[in-house]
């Protein structure tokens, strides 16, 4: 008999778990006995026997049938395993993974429609519905920026060397509508695209400032974008999700991950259904304080179909 470790297993653990049981299973090794012969060689009653036979034949550890005798029908009881082999689950491997932080500042291009505006944790960088500031240098230190319709874009190096293959990338951000003061319900089309390849859409209910964000700065205004929403969108060998549902079918396979730069861009387009805006929040402001975390998962290849990048 072969059983996993598991609770579909655990009537064969517990017929087990007794000196009693334990016994009778050496004794029907040698010989198939009814209940009266296994009890009087345990020093148990008949009674008391026919439980202990239950379990193990529940366990299917044994098998028994009636046999008529002298004394009436019997149970005459048999081994039905030789062996109990117990199945224990494969020892998972470490999952591989490396992690890249992108301040929220750090983008490599960027065109935004006002309402829109930037600022670092201490201050806000130039005037708020004015682009021209998106290229302001202090943009680098930006920790929230937002705008109301078109995108930005996150340049950054591919991240995996000759020899290593991604099985998933996970993109984890805190990210809102943009409304002009806020507004938690104003919903907005935001679309993910990772490296040309569009990953999936999700509709942001509203720009939330309804309460300051846990880690929003004490001079900003009490009456603007205060915190997001956690965004976890993962892309594996199965397809896309966004906080675990599925959005397509687009796998990793389809993202071009063996380009030298990989390109992270979100958008919204003023022809959406729901042209709401984008706020994204950095370390320093919000519910999460953390940047733009993209992890990539991967494993080795076989050295005999490994390539040169």
């Amino acid at each position: 008999m072969k059983v996993k470790a598991d609770k579909e297993a655990l009537p064969v653990f517990a017929a087990l778990h007794s000196q009693i049981r334990l016994e009778v299973i050496r004794l029907l090794a040698g010989r198939d006995m009814n209940i009266r012969q296994l009890a009087e060689n345990t020093h148990v009653s008949s009674a008391v026997m026919t439980q202990h036979i239950r379990k193990l034949e529940e366990a299917g550890i044994i098998v028994s049938r009636p046999e008529k005798g002298s004394a009436g029908t019997m149970k005459v009881c048999s081994l039905a395993v030789k062996f109990v082999e117990i199945d224990f689950p494969d020892r998972a491997e470490p999952k591989q993974y490396k992690t890249i932080q992108i301040p929220v500042g750090h983008y490599s291009y960027i065109e935004a429609q006002p309402t829109c505006g930037l600022a670092t944790s201490k201050k806000v960088i130039g005037q708020f519905d004015n682009p021209r500031y998106f290229f302001d240098p202090e943009r680098v230190n930006a920790s929230i920026l937002w705008f109301t319709t078109g995108y930005v874009t996150y340049a950054f190096p591919n991240p995996l060397l000759a020899g290593e293959i991604p099985t998933a990338i996970e993109i984890s951000l805190e990210i809102c509508s943009e409304a002009p003061g806020y507004d938690e319900n104003w919903p907005s089309d935001i679309v993910f695209t990772l490296n040309g390849v569009k990953l999936g859409m999700w509709t942001s209910p509203g720009d939330f400032a309804s309460k300051r964000g846990k880690y929003t700065p004490s001079w900003w205004l009490p009456n603007v974008n205060q915190y997001g929403l956690m965004k976890v969108i993962r892309i594996d060998d199965k397809g896309t999700y966004i906080d675990g549902e599925k959005t397509s079918d687009t796998g990793i396979a389809a993202v071009n991950s063996e380009d030298k730069t990989w390109n992270l861009n979100l958008s919204v387009d003023e022809h959406a259904a729901h042209p709401g805006g984008l706020t994204i929040f950095g370390q320093g402001f919000g519910n999460y304080n953390q940047d733009i975390m993209v992890r990539v998962y991967y494993t080795a290849a076989d050295r005999k179909t490994r390539t040169r990048k």
